[in-house]
């Protein structure tokens, strides 16, 4: 069942996502699909909102088959990088935290000038230090392209989304 503080978040996440596509009505913006519950969440808010999208799912190539599934059941399109993970590694040495070299080719690049992605500040102490605001400039790659990220649920709790989901 969804409450009316549950209510209040959602209704203000259709409001970002639609002043969000505002600002350029016909501009296609990308939702980010990981297949986990945070992005059921925000394709379903981006399907509520009737924004212009694009689901993408950016294969890592060593994903669970159950969640490539999930993604094409969702509808999301599957990009394939062009290096697998285990090429990276070859090339580049094991990623750490201070070498995040398969991210950067395989989640971390720009598709689309906006993207919607399903962060919530909840989910950890760093992600409730490093996201202030529900929109931000981030930059991508070597070249540092220009993406606006948009995080509609930034505020939400993991029960929201569970209830949501409901």
């Amino acid at each position: 069942m969804i409450s009316e503080q549950l209510q209040r978040k959602i209704d203000a996440s259709i409001k970002l996502l639609r002043a969000v596509q505002k600002s350029r009505p016909n501009e296609i913006i990308e939702v980010a699909y990981s297949g986990g519950k945070d992005s059921d969440v925000i394709l379903q808010l981006a399907k509520e909102a009737g924004i212009n999208y694009e689901a993408i799912y950016k294969n890592t190539t060593i994903d669970p088959p159950g969640t490539i599934k999930h993604a094409e059941n969702m509808g999301v399109e599957i990009i394939r990088p062009k290096k697998t993970f285990f090429q990276l590694i070859e090339e580049n040495g094991l990623p750490s935290r201070f070498s995040r070299h398969c991210c950067r080719f395989l989640k971390e690049y720009k598709i689309l000038d906006k993207v919607v992605i399903g962060v919530r500040r909840e989910e950890s102490i760093k992600r409730a230090d490093r996201y202030k605001e529900p929109t931000e400039c981030r930059l991508y790659g070597s070249k540092k392209e220009h993406v606006e990220a948009i995080y509609p649920i930034l505020e939400w709790t993991t029960q929201d989304v569970a209830d949501f989901l409901q």
